[in-house]
């Protein structure tokens, strides 16, 4: 538990308790509603009135600030037993989007910096991502497995269209031939369908569109700054036509707020083009807990108290449980029920078949000459 967290760590809650988690002031077009410390920190920072009134006033507008993270390796492994992959390529820190469920938000506190806004305005770009990523492959002891690339943050950030990082890096992957897989929330992976769709043609690609609500006034409070509901279809209907194979995954799912568009998001995505499915139940690590406990209070707090139980009711009566394939997944009578309901959803609509693995075979070493791979070799 963070030092200060605003809620008692377990058991049931009220709604004269989520006032507890209630913040006075917001930063138009973010997801979080506040910056909170870190949990390596050595102090605790609270805003509080000074009694000149101030804290009531709107906060300023809050700009994105983009550095530069010169990596040392780019290829990161897990050996998680509950995910599909066991290495990810990750060319940016910190997400702009501002998804207030992210997991990936805690992981900002490693430099120092919060969970909250700082994760969706400072973010970092490993500018030498391209030349690690060669050496990586390269290597002699490299065994080709498919990498997952912007797992824990969308590698197609707002700032991608200029950076060209992912494609730089797609670039690299589609001249080794090495089998790639994608997740993203955003419209911008239909630009390199032209790299895409010839790698989903030899079995070296896949992609995953994340479709977390079809209500685009929750979506814009709780993904402020990723794409429309709409525009996420439109997507998956371009990436379909184009040969490319894509899963939806309608995560994360939470009880008391979006459980109750499953059907109706699975319809969609297969009418859309969507031939697989996928779903995780939310999950609330470290700093995440505490700010999504002050969003609830902020943008729906008649239903907070109850969203939070079903959470709690889940989680053994705490807001997480990190124990394997539980974490992703939750138990209880409302996890059964949820994961009842896409089962029959998926397996209505056809969306629950087995699929061949991407290919390794036809991974190569790519020589380069004058900075240009030679494709001759």
């Amino acid at each position: 538990m963070r030092t200060g967290q605003k809620l008692s760590p377990s058991g049931r809650v009220n709604l004269i308790d989520t006032r507890q988690a209630e913040e006075r002031f917001q930063q138009r077009g973010r997801g979080a509603v506040s910056n909170q410390t870190g949990r390596f920190e050595a102090e605790t920072r609270y805003a509080f009135d000074d009694g000149w009134g101030t804290i009531e006033d709107d906060a300023g507008r809050l700009e994105t600030t983009l550095l530069k993270d010169t990596a040392r390796t780019i290829i990161t492994f897990n050996k998680s037993p509950d995910i599909s992959f066991d290495r990810t390529v990750n060319p940016y820190r910190g997400c702009e989007h501002g998804c207030i469920y992210c997991f990936a938000r805690p992981t900002h506190a490693w430099g120092g910096l919060s969970a909250g806004l700082d994760f969706e305005s400072k973010l970092f770009f490993k500018d030498n991502a391209v030349e690690l990523l060669k050496r990586e492959l390269s290597k002699p002891s490299y065994l080709p497995r498919v990498i997952a690339l912007g797992m824990n943050t969308d590698a197609y950030q707002p700032v991608e269209r200029e950076m060209r990082l992912t494609r730089s890096l797609l670039e690299v992957l589609s001249a080794y031939r090495h089998p790639v897989s994608l997740l993203t929330k955003s419209a911008l992976i239909q630009r390199d369908i032209d790299l895409i769709a010839p790698m989903a043609e030899a079995g070296l690609a896949r992609v995953g569109i994340s479709l977390t609500t079809l209500d685009r006034t929750l979506a814009r409070k709780m993904e402020p700054r990723a794409a429309t509901p709409q525009r996420r279809l439109d997507t998956i209907r371009a990436l379909s036509e184009a040969g490319i194979e894509v899963t939806v995954m309608t995560a994360p799912i939470i009880p008391g707020l979006n459980d109750h568009e499953i059907e109706s998001l699975l319809d969609a995505a297969a009418d859309h083009g969507a031939t697989r499915a996928g779903y995780v139940m939310l999950r609330l690590p470290y700093e995440i807990k505490d700010l999504f406990h002050e969003w609830l209070v902020q943008h729906v707090p008649d239903r907070a108290a109850r969203i939070i139980n079903h959470i709690r009711d889940m989680r053994g009566g705490k807001d997480y449980d990190a124990n394997w394939h539980e974490r992703m997944r939750g138990a209880g009578p409302v996890a059964d029920l949820i994961s009842r309901r896409f089962g029959r959803a998926t397996a209505r609509l056809g969306m629950n078949q087995r699929r061949d693995p991407l290919r390794t075979n036809l991974f190569r070493v790519i020589e380069e000459q004058n900075g240009q791979f030679r494709l001759d070799v």
